[in-house]
């Protein structure tokens, strides 16, 4: 199979340059802010205009999938050859609440270009990376001459990404069959910086728990009764002082077990970034760094796994004393998973330390959240040194890698479907994601199209040779 020409792309990229930005500008206009009912139609709105869209790029299904929240598209165009591996795209078409006076120089709702930069609540996360695979297929198309894209290609656009994805793996699971692919490209992520392309291969998962402690059924006289019962607040601080050693490691007995350490060459990669401390830890509104012993910075927050203190509370925290025995307190913590954890069995884990560590006389309680599950793609995986082939084709410089220490529903499509997730966005750290002002550099935007017309004739080529 013959690559795509790359200057045919370019030439009907450049050709197509307005009408794109055009149809964004006008897909920006419709507020669909999943976190506000009172915008519940506009993410209605935005969903059939996606739809709708969808159809008039070429894909011959492009459906409006319901939800008990807010709607999904679903839209697929198969490949006429047999032997073409699928792939699904993520993204939403939900975002952020945005208004004029949270510091906006424009309506945030109005798209606006300067300097070469669209500026517009969902510029970036995630309208602007969702819609550029329109104009990348199509490019592809028209470079190769083919009716059809190279492999069968499939989308899957969110409507509640913001609000936190609450419905989507029960739709995932309840629509399986179709969402069935070979691998899922996730577009609502960046890259390291305008200088440096990247592509992520992997994300950490996340498990949030609450514990609630129990002492005295009320509170208590501190002279009458301190230091002969138990006190529920200083039961919390000893709980929370047990989670770490002094080497910063998580002491929960068994926490480690299964993790996917770091291979010198994944630790070497990441070196190969322009990693400057001074200017993250300005970023973090921090003095100093802290963390895991024997690692890096980028290390801990990519690819080791986390036990944080999000909340502790108990007792009297109004002006001056009131010297009691408080009747309850609480902690609420988060664990940041790698590959190799097993949310439920952290909660397990989790469960068993907490009561093997609180006195005779403290009652507990403990809630978990619904559980975020990690997900990494190996290096030398097909599918991702195809993303890595045609992001350096379109931006014409080495691609390096990077991980994401957050946490999103990519698992969720790895765990349901058996299929690997590979990250491509083109978005930076200053595109303000969530922020006023939110913008995208046009020509990055239109580099993230032209990865992708090449990216479905290079993945169809090598995925054949997959082992």
């Amino acid at each position: 199979m013959s690559q795509t020409p790359d200057s045919a792309v370019r030439e009907y990229i450049d050709q197509h340059r307005a009408a794109f930005l055009a149809d964004l500008a006008e897909w920006l206009r419709i507020p669909s802010v999943s976190a506000q009912p009172q915008h519940a139609p506009d993410v209605r709105r935005s969903a059939d205009w996606l739809a709708s869209t969808l159809k008039e790029t070429g894909f011959p299904t492009a459906e409006v999938w319901q939800t008990p929240g807010a709607p999904a598209v679903y839209a697929e165009w198969p490949s006429d050859d047999p032997q073409a591996p699928t792939v699904l795209v993520y993204g939403h078409h939900d975002v952020q609440p945005a208004a004029r006076e949270d510091g906006w120089d424009s309506d945030p709702f109005e798209p606006v270009v300067r300097d070469d930069r669209l500026h517009a609540r969902g510029a970036a996360d995630d309208k602007g990376q969702v819609f550029f695979h329109t104009l990348g297929v199509r490019a592809h198309l028209a470079a190769t001459g083919r009716t059809t894209p190279a492999v069968n290609l499939k989308l899957l656009i969110e409507g509640e990404e913001e609000s936190g994805s609450p419905h989507f793996r029960v739709l995932v699971q309840e629509h399986a069959w179709r969402l069935a692919a070979d691998a899922v490209i996730v577009s609502d992520t960046g890259m390291w910086s305008e200088d440096t392309p990247t592509v992520c291969t992997g994300m950490r998962g996340l498990a949030e728990c609450e514990i609630r402690l129990y002492g005295p059924d009320q509170d208590v006289h501190s002279g009458s009764f301190g230091g002969a019962v138990p006190n529920p607040a200083t039961a919390a601080a000893r709980l929370v002082a047990a989670l770490h050693d002094e080497h910063a490691r998580v002491a929960i007995p068994g926490f480690y077990d299964g993790v996917v350490d770091l291979t010198d060459h994944e630790r070497a990669l990441f070196a190969e970034l322009p990693f400057d401390e001074r200017q993250w830890l300005r970023t973090a509104k921090s003095y100093a760094t802290e963390g895991e012993a024997g690692y890096t910075t980028l290390e801990r927050v990519w690819a080791r796994p986390t036990a944080e203190v999000n909340g502790i509370g108990g007792g009297y925290q109004g002006p001056g004393s009131k010297t009691i025995i408080p009747s309850s307190a609480m902690v609420k913590l988060s664990f940041r998973l790698v590959a190799g954890q097993d949310p439920d069995q952290v909660e397990q884990l989790v469960r068993a330390w907490a009561a093997d560590r609180l006195p005779a006389g403290i009652r507990h309680e403990i809630t978990f959240s619904t559980a975020t599950r990690p997900c990494l793609t190996p290096l030398d995986h097909p599918a991702l040194q195809s993303v890595v082939r045609a992001m350096g084709r379109a931006f014409g410089r080495p691609v390096r890698y990077t991980r994401e220490g957050g946490s999103g529903p990519a698992a969720d499509l790895q765990e349901v479907l058996g299929a690997p997730v590979l990250f491509l966005g083109i978005s930076v750290p200053s595109d303000g994601w969530h922020a006023p002002n939110e913008k995208i550099e046009l020509d990055r935007l239109l580099k993230g199209a032209e990865t992708t017309a090449y990216l479905w004739g290079d993945l169809a080529e090598h995925w054949r040779h997959a082992p």
